[in-house]
């Protein structure tokens, strides 16, 4: 069973969610997932950011077609600027999370391998699966991808749950 590695703050929690540019993939999970901790009566003891890998698109606004799919389904994607991983992030964030293998590979190389996931590990239906990019596609591809991310947050909740908990 696919585990988070513990806060570095106890009590306290910070999911990082990452992929290339931070227009698509990561900024719709973290949307998600802050929506779901809010449902869950967490979002005053969990942060939740997103960035990317490369700096293409720093200071940009989430992609529109990324951003239509979360607002068709009630979430807000307006506060989003995309970002660029750095290494003090480690230090930071609790655990970072990579929408694909590239990305975990990239984050491992980066800084500590120990706080890196795949996302899709906690994926209920296709444990292990990594997130397509739907930068390339049609619209579906962006629907696609956001009920990829809305399974895999909600499952996500209870193990963030798990890993504030002391031990």
């Amino acid at each position: 069973m696919t585990s988070l590695p513990a806060p570095h703050r106890p009590g306290h929690y910070r999911v990082a969610f990452i992929c290339s540019g931070n227009i698509c993939r990561s900024p719709s999970a973290d949307v998600v997932l802050e929506s779901m901790l809010a449902e869950a009566g967490l979002s005053d003891r969990v942060e939740v950011v997103s960035g990317g890998i490369g700096d293409w698109h720093v200071g940009d606004a989430m992609d529109p077609r990324s951003a239509a799919a979360l607002h068709g389904r009630g979430y807000d994607p307006t506060r989003h600027a995309a970002q660029q991983v750095q290494a003090g992030w480690f230090g930071r964030d609790d655990v970072l999370l990579a929408m694909d293998e590239s990305h975990r590979s990239d984050l491992s190389r980066l800084g500590d391998p120990e706080r890196v996931r795949l996302f899709g590990e906690f994926d209920p239906d296709d444990p292990g699966v990594e997130v397509p990019d739907p930068y390339y596609g049609g619209r579906d591809g962006f629907e696609e991808v956001l009920d990829m991310i809305e399974r895999t947050c909600r499952a996500l909740v209870p193990h963030i749950e798990r890993a504030l908990s002391p031990s």
